[in-house]
């Protein structure tokens, strides 16, 4: 570790990773056989790789960012190369000589920070406007639209779910019932309402699902029933829970409202990474970062989105996704590039999504650069499903809530099935989510404690408990 406290440990850099399989291609280039011209100063790391091809691959990462740039044409982020290039940076310090970056490097370098500059500077000044549209009683009319076809589809869901109730829940499992599921989510994304299509959707998937579906599928329909209800009486609600609602359904706010908007409410703290997950869907790339501040104690999530790997160059999407980026209709959807480590400490400004319990957060100014953090505290599995309970009383439709679980154990079931995080004392036990039942992470969470109690970061919901990270004492992604 460098006197600024900014080089990272193995694990850090391959919690970066994308997938799998690109860890292990990081992993057979954290030598320094392949690299030429690598260097580092206390905010970049760069080299040359060589490559298949005559010219070597041209990589640089800003660890302040952290943000990455490799001339290879992978679509994933970060790319092998500068996996590589930061693993074998953090393995030995005599790995990467300190220097001054050359010029390929120190112009992309020099640009972010500009951009970060000009960022950093919009609040303070006088308090910069966010983006306006053109003509502002252009945008208002067009809302007023979005709002009554949301309305006319909540309104038709709701005659779709009746007409459910009034002929049987076992009629949903007949062979033309699929269809039905999938006809009724695409008239929601005609809709406007990809909240509600997603959901639709949910219910699809319920039925027929196990020998206790139907009772599910009620649940589901309940839920979705009262959403519909939220919707169409909306201006009736708290306005806290009235931005639950519109949240639900699809509607978002754009990030540069929460920071800059005539209404922007930041909160400065020091943000500890507890956990950052890439999950894709069709051809939507997801990432979630968790974060809690060390001074509020306040739980946030940023998201981002980018192009799945798997779409090659594309640089359009026509998709819309339920909460998710403004991109129906042919938008641009940019590669990630917001990656954080778990166990770092970030101090910064985040800006909360308005709901009832605000969790999603929008990351502004950062005030120094990003550090090594402390194994978080956390609490017992009773305090747990009390967070979680809390949380779902301010938002019914919520699945899951954050918590640092601190001295819990991990017991595996009979034949990999059945596994709980139980506490020290043995008097309480948290179930696991079936969605990690035989995965290896469970048994690598199994080596880590080695029967002794550990602490584990992950998302507690109905569906039982869902391990992301693990202090050794160092954080491991799961």
């Amino acid at each position: 570790m460098n006197p600024q406290g900014e080089r990272w440990t193995t694990d850090q850099v391959l919690a970066l990773a994308p997938d799998e399989a690109s860890r292990k291609a990081g992993g057979r280039l954290a030598a320094p056989g392949p690299w030429s011209e690598t260097g580092a100063d206390e905010g970049a790391v760069w080299g040359q790789c060589k490559g298949s091809g005559k010219k070597p691959y041209q990589a640089v990462v800003d660890i302040k960012g952290p943000a990455f740039k490799c001339s290879c044409p992978s679509r994933k982020f970060p790319c092998k190369h500068a996996l590589g290039l930061l693993l074998l940076w953090a393995g030995e310090e005599w790995a990467v000589a300190a220097g001054e970056p050359p010029q390929w490097a120190g112009e992309w370098l020099a640009g972010r920070r500009e951009r970060a500059e000009r960022s950093a500077g919009a609040p303070s000044g006088g308090g910069a406007p966010s983006r306006a549209p053109a003509d502002p009683e252009a945008a208002r009319r067009r809302a007023e639209r979005r709002m009554q076809r949301i309305g006319a589809g909540a309104t038709e869901l709701e005659q779709r779910l009746e007409d459910l109730l009034h002929s049987g829940l076992a009629s949903a499992d007949r062979a033309d019932g699929r269809g039905s599921w999938d006809e009724t989510a695409a008239r929601m994304v005609d809709a406007q309402a990809p909240g509600l299509a997603a959901r639709v959707r949910e219910l699809a998937s319920v039925v027929a699902s196990g020998p206790d579906w139907p009772a599910r599928l009620l649940e589901e329909c309940a839920l979705l029933h009262l959403l519909d209800q939220g919707f169409l009486g909306i201006e009736r609600l708290p306005a806290p829970l009235a931005a639950t609602v519109r949240s639900r359904v699809g509607l978002t706010t754009e990030a540069a409202d929460l920071l800059t908007g005539p209404d922007a409410a930041t909160v400065r703290d020091r943000w500890l990474v507890l956990a950052q997950q890439d999950s894709e869907d069709g051809r939507l790339t997801t990432r979630r970062i968790f974060l809690r501040g060390e001074r509020t104690g306040r739980m946030a999530l940023h998201l981002s989105f980018g192009a799945s790997p798997t779409l090659g160059s594309s640089p359009t999407l026509g998709f819309a996704r339920a909460g998710g980026p403004p991109c129906a209709g042919g938008a641009p959807i940019h590669p990630l590039d917001l990656a954080l480590p778990p166990g770092l400490v970030l101090d910064a400004d985040l800006a909360y999504y308005p709901g009832a319990r605000p969790l999603r957060a929008a990351l502004g100014e950062r005030h120094a650069p990003a550090a090594p953090g402390p194994v978080p505290p956390g609490c017992g599995v009773d305090a747990a499903l009390a967070a979680y309970g809390d949380a779902l009383r301010d938002d019914p439709w919520l699945d899951s809530w954050p918590v640092v679980l601190t001295d819990v154990t991990p017991i595996p079931g009979r034949d990999g099935a059945g596994w709980q995080l139980a506490d020290a004392d043995g008097e309480s036990a948290l179930p696991l989510d079936p969605r990690c039942l035989g995965r290896t992470s469970l048994w690598q969470l199994a080596a880590i404690s080695g029967g002794s109690p550990i602490t584990v970061f992950g998302e507690c919901g109905h569906r039982g408990f869902l391990p992301l990270t693990a202090w050794d004492p160092t954080p491991v992604s799961l």
